[in-house]
């Protein structure tokens, strides 16, 4: 029986069985799906350190998805100071039990104290891994470091991006401030006097880019039909 016939059916039963006819037709009207929620876990660069709240990270890639009429919910869990560590000390919270898939944007922190690479390797796995026990698909957004720690420790740091993405079959965007780069340091144009944290404009390029990875990562999520 079709949708429309039980309305029909509910209108026109006698009164003594049309509050089961009602009950009827609740039941049978179709239940509009949630949007996907994607939980962005990072630090100041997916926080929005430094800018007006709608010109942040996940407001704007919000406001990108909604203009390409791509149906999800992005959640700042981007807390400014954090290092890899941080992010794996509160993933757990972080994925919230409607988590349907997840992005990662760690390791600046890590990169500006000069941290062992060992270790942020380690904790971005940690946090991977626990990705792959929810069966969430994941964005990893990779930085490049600099040649003032030496290259050892820039070979190092650079690779475990490609190499962690490779590992849990993560989706990747190896060097996520390439487009607010000019040379081998970023552009003034598009960062904040802090030479560090991107401005409203620089947010606008990097989500250009990020925008479509997010649409490839929400088609991993989304739930495979029966034939």
């Amino acid at each position: 029986m079709k949708i429309s016939q039980l309305s029909a059916l509910g209108c026109n039963l006698p009164a003594t069985l049309r509050n089961a006819g009602a009950a009827l037709c609740l039941v049978a009207l179709p239940v509009a799906a949630e949007p996907p929620t994607v939980v962005a876990l990072g630090d100041s660069l997916t926080q929005g350190y430094g800018l007006p709240e709608g010109d942040g990270f996940v407001p704007v890639l919000q406001d990108w998805l909604n203009q390409h009429g791509t149906e999800a919910e992005i959640v700042n869990a981007g807390v400014s100071g954090d290092t890899t560590a941080g992010g794996l000390s509160r993933i757990d919270w972080a994925l919230v039990p409607e988590t349907d898939a997840l992005i990662v944007n760690l390791g600046g922190n890590d990169l500006l104290r000069g941290l062992d690479p060992a270790l942020s390797r380690s904790n971005l796995d940690a946090i991977l891994t626990k990705a792959d026990e929810r069966g969430l698909p994941v964005l990893l957004l990779g930085l490049r470091a600099p040649g003032n720690y030496g290259p050892a420790f820039q070979q190092s740091f650079d690779a475990m991006y490609p190499d962690l993405a490779a590992q849990h079959d993560t989706l990747l965007i190896a060097d996520y401030l390439g487009p607010i780069t000019a040379g081998d340091r970023l552009d003034p144009d598009f960062v904040q006097p802090d030479g560090i944290h991107p401005n409203a404009e620089g947010v606008k390029r990097l989500v250009e880019v990020v925008g479509p990875a997010v649409e490839e990562l929400l088609a991993r999520a989304a739930p495979v039909t029966p034939e």
